[in-house]
């Protein structure tokens, strides 16, 4: 019964996390696309929709093969040519790869937010591209990464709580490494074609490392509040639970006598009956 309603919400999740806004972007022009062809929506969107519908089916058997088909069917439905082998493939293995870790986030809350980092950083760089000279542009964009790194700071501590603080560090510096993962994929899909590939890939790297020092010198208050606000996040949540459960009892199902030990045995047994001698008169012979 739980696949009846998981199924079709990881469906409809792989759409909405991965394509959906590029999808809405295209409405007023009429040019509207399920699967765009382009690699960074291709990479990104996949890896993001798979992440997502991995979340909700909870299982790597049933999330891979799952986000397979809607991959397939979506290209399909866009009418896209199943001869682009290249964009076809890169759609399903980014996808595969979300799934993968989406279905293992729903063991692990640390996992989880890992998996989830990548879309955060994606989905928080997009209002810079649409508002490049907007005069509150560095104020929206420290609060989108704030926002994202509060929330896989609460996420890593769903589970076990507090314990899970140690990987807020490595935490905070992947999801600052996605920023530059974003930044190398739109190079490369921005890339002319015909290109030589060392080119492209000494372009890609070097987006990757210059993403870090602008985010730092130019975010690094909006990272500490987000820090800031993550804790009580988590202390509030950790607060609102019920207290835990009290530890089964092993004898639970079994009678008060079960718990007995070996040596108070006897006191289960009948007391065996006495008999009495008859008393001998003295001999005084």
């Amino acid at each position: 019964m739980r696949y009846l309603w998981t199924v079709p919400s990881a469906v409809v999740a792989w759409f909405v996390a991965g394509f959906a806004a590029t999808y809405l972007k295209g409405l007023p022009d009429g040019t509207t696309l399920f699967v765009p062809v382009r690699l960074d929506l291709l990479v990104l969107g996949g890896f993001a929709g798979g992440v997502a519908a991995g979340l909700f089916v909870g299982r790597i058997r049933f999330a891979l093969p799952l986000v397979l088909g809607v991959a397939t069917g979506m290209w399909w439905l866009t009418g896209n040519s199943f001869t682009d082998k290249g964009f076809l493939i890169t759609l399903l293995v980014a996808s595969a790869v979300g799934a993968l870790f989406g279905a293992l986030g729903t063991r692990s809350s640390v996992v989880a937010a890992f998996a989830v980092a990548i879309p955060i950083a994606w989905v928080a760089l997009r209002p810079a591209n649409q508002l490049q000279d907007w005069r509150w542009l560095w104020q929206l964009n420290g609060l989108l990464v704030a926002a994202g790194l509060a929330i896989l700071l609460y996420v890593a501590c769903w589970r076990r709580g507090w314990r899970s603080a140690y990987s807020w560090l490595p935490l905070t510096g992947f999801y600052l490494a996605a920023f530059g993962i974003v930044a190398a994929i739109r190079t490369i899909s921005r890339a002319p074609a015909g290109q030589a590939t060392d080119l492209i890939a000494d372009a890609a790297t070097d987006a990757f490392f210059q993403s870090f020092e602008p985010m730092l010198r130019e975010y690094w208050p909006w990272l500490v509040l987000a820090v800031l606000l993550a804790i009580p996040m988590v202390a509030l949540k950790l607060r609102a639970l019920p207290p835990p459960p009290p530890p089964p009892d092993p004898y639970a199902d079994r009678t008060n006598d079960a718990v007995l030990s070996d040596d108070l045995d006897w006191i289960d047994h009948e007391e065996p009956k006495r008999r009495l001698l008859a008393r001998r008169a003295p001999d005084w012979s």
